[in-house]
């Protein structure tokens, strides 16, 4: 696949389009990143030095890739944070750019928003934002429960929204579903946590129009940034072998990751260690169809 990939970026360690690229590309595939921000490491350290670009720096960049005669080409586009309204704009005109002369154009929207335990930590405006219009024109979503639980809920400020139960799989799979009729016909819910699990293990979920299915992991003592923008990359790249063989590699990958985290007592996520395990991703758990 050629993937256009409007994300962040850092210098040292691996979030954001520094977390999603290498996997693609070790998987076989072209991958044209745009960067919305460049630091010099993520945000979680609590300082940083770079520059954030203005929607319409990015606006540029992704026009020069149209002066070459390619945007047209691109099979998907895959985006994670979008820290403004106007990138979002960029984005969504960018991805109607595409579609109208490649209609077969898949997009994969990882709607990061927030997570358990640290809230929404996006600008007032971006929740509403991504329910009302970056979701419904995404072919592929990969919310974690939290953002899932918002998305699937009422909707308006985070605040006051009433949010979609997810604490048992019945309430995942409804709020998925509630999910997919705003558009996007295939939901990966990541940092599920659900009462029939056990506590020592951690789940996604999966769906499209072929049905349901969820793998679970053992949870690792570890907690680090870019997983989920790994996730969201590996999903999109395995996708074409199903719902259901793309979760069980996504899951036996990351863990593989996570492993390689742990073991080098590491802040940052060991890509490059596991890259073996990114390119050929073992058959390691079991994927269980709901």
């Amino acid at each position: 696949m050629r993937i256009l990939s409007i994300q962040s970026s850092v210098a040292y360690g691996h979030v954001g389009n520094s977390a999603a690229t290498f996997p693609l590309q070790r998987l076989g595939h072209e991958v044209w990143p745009v960067n919305t921000v460049h630091f010099s490491n993520h945000t979680g350290y609590g300082d940083w030095r770079g520059v954030v670009f203005e929607p319409a720096t990015v606006a540029d960049l992704i026009e020069g890739i149209a002066d070459r005669g390619v945007l047209g080409t691109a099979d998907a586009v895959l985006t994670g944070y979008q820290g403004s309204p106007g990138v979002a704009a960029v984005v969504l005109a960018t991805v109607e750019r595409i579609r109208s002369q490649n209609p077969g154009l898949v997009y994969c929207c990882d709607p990061v928003m927030g997570d358990v335990g640290r809230g929404m930590f996006v600008l007032p405006g971006i929740p509403q934002l991504m329910r009302e219009q970056v979701v419904p024109a995404a072919d592929i979503v990969t919310p974690n429960a939290y953002e899932l639980s918002y998305l699937a809920g009422s909707g308006g400020d985070p605040a006051t929204a009433t949010r979609a139960d997810v604490s048992a799989v019945e309430g995942v799979l409804a709020a998925a579903e509630k999910l997919r009729a705003l558009g996007p016909r295939t939901v990966l819910v990541t940092s599920v946590e659900h009462t029939d699990l056990p506590d020592d293990e951690i789940a996604m979920v999966a769906l499209d129009d072929q049905g349901a299915w969820l793998v679970s992991t053992p949870r690792l003592p570890v907690s680090v940034n870019g997983a989920g923008d790994v996730t969201a990359a590996l999903f999109l790249s395995h996708l074409g072998a199903g719902a259901d063989v793309a979760l069980g590699r996504v899951a036996a990958t990351v863990f593989a990751v996570l492993e390689a985290t742990v073991t080098a007592g590491s802040r940052e996520i060991r890509l490059i260690d596991a890259q073996e395990s990114i390119a050929f991703p073992p058959d390691r758990f079991r994927v269980r169809r709901l």
